[in-house]
């Protein structure tokens, strides 16, 4: 069980907050399966009221994550999302490859999830 990266906050955290500064956009979405260097664990008050630097664009990809746990679709999701943004791709990406690493996210083949 994680916790809520706010400072002074101790309650469970039930989204991940990732940052895309190429792009200029914060990405929430469901509790990662492991914690992230750069990422941010929030509970589900501090989900709820996030917002994003002016210019910014916020990516919510699962308004219902505060009340659900996450799911292995939810978790596919992030990844799609931030991918197929214009200009998300790097050169030389293999889409094919089992195990990449893209922007900011690790992709996972699905016999390695937990």
């Amino acid at each position: 069980m994680r916790r809520c990266s706010r400072t002074a906050c101790g309650r469970t955290a039930v989204a991940t907050l990732t940052y895309v500064y190429s792009d200029s956009t914060a990405v929430l979405g469901p509790l990662a399966a492991y914690a992230e260097p750069h990422c941010y664990d929030l509970c589900a008050e501090h989900a709820e009221r996030l917002t994003a630097p002016r210019g910014w664009e916020v990516v919510r990809l699962a308004p219902e994550l505060v009340e659900a746990a996450s799911r292995h679709d939810d978790l596919l999701a992030v990844a799609e999302a931030v991918r197929d943004r214009p200009g998300a791709r790097g050169p030389g990406v293999d889409p094919d490859a089992p195990a990449v690493r893209r922007v900011h996210l690790r992709v996972l083949r699905e016999d390695h999830l937990p």
